[in-house]
């Protein structure tokens, strides 16, 4: 994967409201470290010093010691924070720098921040006048937050239950046509994966050595994969405390508080490793693509171009999942199989249908339609046996389908009182 690049027709710069929702990501991640010190130290000491004065001073010694431990907490959204701030460069390299006039740059900094990277593309941030929205800040710190299930040593716990199950199934059905076809060899076998998020199932796909294409819509995710898959340069890079930030249902202080090293491996050594029975390098192996997985791969340039394509926990996010269906027949080769694992956590079940005024706009706009992908209107919500039944139904054989048998959480503290575990759906398809 080239640094900074990604495949697809996607020009964020070249529609202005495209354009606004990039900046709001790209200041999302800037902010982390100013809303996250207010959000939960600051308003937190106004809360605590709001209890009657002997029950905050009782409160503020040991064993309880309640403003030191706000103290600590600030330190780890100062390390949390770091990562937050990588990623927002990376972005800004990527999207915005190659499109800025260089001299009007030069206009805006000051001589002290010249040499700064962060300062000098936050002060660009700052003239173009855009803000992060408080869905976008969500997402920013919902994503420093992931890094921990993708790539900490301790998130592995969370990636073997749900990517082992793809691993080894792209192994069997790889070993099974090799065993008919003894000259395939692994780097000609195409396996797509849409909804990448941070890119750690598409890189431990390559470093099995398939071929691999990611797929991401999120500029949050694509501004994070590409700084963990192109531009981190050691393991352990950053230490992030994943769990610091809720201060609910903890047994002990040091539980919230606790700290991880990412990334667990450094992806640029790992895939450097010589092989010698991967002799196609990882550079032209794996890949990521940028836009809407239901309109791009739906499109006739990709029309029977993969032999896999791997869902993790991502067909629940299509609103009509016909739509994502239909883009994965198209995409796959015939007798090519379609893997996936993941709960019904429709995410866009509470989706307003859009408004009169609106609907007389596209009504206008009729003539010429635009595919909006998942931004179309209309959304349905089915059951696990539903969407078996619509895939068999739009030309799919399900070799296997396996319900309960995993049980895994989602970025889970494994030393909290409190746990939410998903029993996701497990189902190999065929396309006939």
């Amino acid at each position: 994967m080239a640094e900074g690049e990604w495949n697809g027709d996607f020009d964020p710069l070249a529609d202005p409201d495209e354009q606004k929702h990039l900046l709001s990501v790209l200041d999302s991640f800037r902010s982390y470290r100013r809303l996250a010190h207010f959000n939960a130290t600051h308003v937190r000491r106004q809360a605590f010093y709001s209890l009657p004065s002997e029950h905050w001073t009782l409160l503020s010694q040991p064993p309880f010691s309640i403003l030191d431990s706000l103290s600590k907490l600030d330190d780890l959204i100062d390390s949390n924070a770091e990562l937050a701030e990588a990623i927002f460069k990376v972005g800004f390299r990527a999207f915005v720098a190659p499109s800025i006039d260089s001299d009007w740059v030069a206009s805006i900094v000051t001589v002290k921040d010249a040499h700064d990277e962060f300062k000098i593309y936050s002060t660009v941030l700052d003239h173009l006048g855009v803000h992060s929205t408080q869905n976008d800040m969500d997402k920013a710190r919902s994503c420093v937050h992931q890094f921990y299930r993708d790539w900490s040593a301790e998130g592995a716990v969370e990636r073997a239950k749900c990517f082992d199950p793809v691993l080894d199934t792209l192994e069997a059905e790889f070993f099974s046509r090799a065993s008919k076809s003894p000259e395939l060899d692994k780097t000609s076998f195409r396996v797509l994966v849409p909804g990448a998020g941070l890119g750690r199932l598409v890189f431990d796909i390559c470093r099995a050595g398939f071929s691999v294409e990611g797929n991401e819509i999120s500029y949050h995710e694509l501004m994070a994969s590409s700084l963990v898959l192109n531009h981190m340069t050691q393991v352990g890079q950053y230490k992030i405390a994943p769990f610091a930030l809720n201060c609910s249902n903890h047994l002990k202080r040091e539980d919230q508080f606790q700290t991880f090293q990412i990334p667990d491996v450094h992806p640029g050594t790992e895939l450097a490793q010589p092989s010698e029975t991967i002799r196609v390098p990882a550079s032209e192996r794996m890949s990521m693509s940028a836009g809407d997985f239901c309109v791009l791969y739906n499109q006739p340039g990709f029309h029977e171009t993969f032999d896999a394509v791997t869902t993790v926990f991502f067909i629940d996010t299509a609103p009509n999942i016909i739509r994502y269906i239909e883009a994965v027949r198209n995409c796959l080769k015939v007798g090519g199989i379609w893997i996936n694992l993941g709960p019904l956590l429709w995410h866009h079940a509470s989706r307003l249908q859009c408004s009169g005024e609106e609907s007389v706009q596209k009504s206008k706009n009729a003539q010429k339609p635009i595919d909006a992908g998942i931004g179309d209107p209309g959304s349905v919500e089915l059951t696990d046996e539903e969407v078996v039944k619509i895939v068999e139904h739009l030309g799919f054989t399900i070799e296997k389908h396996e319900i309960g048998k995993i049980e895994t959480g989602y970025i889970s503290n494994p030393l909290s009182m409190l746990h939410n575990i998903y029993r996701p759906s497990f189902w190999i398809a065929t396309k006939n």
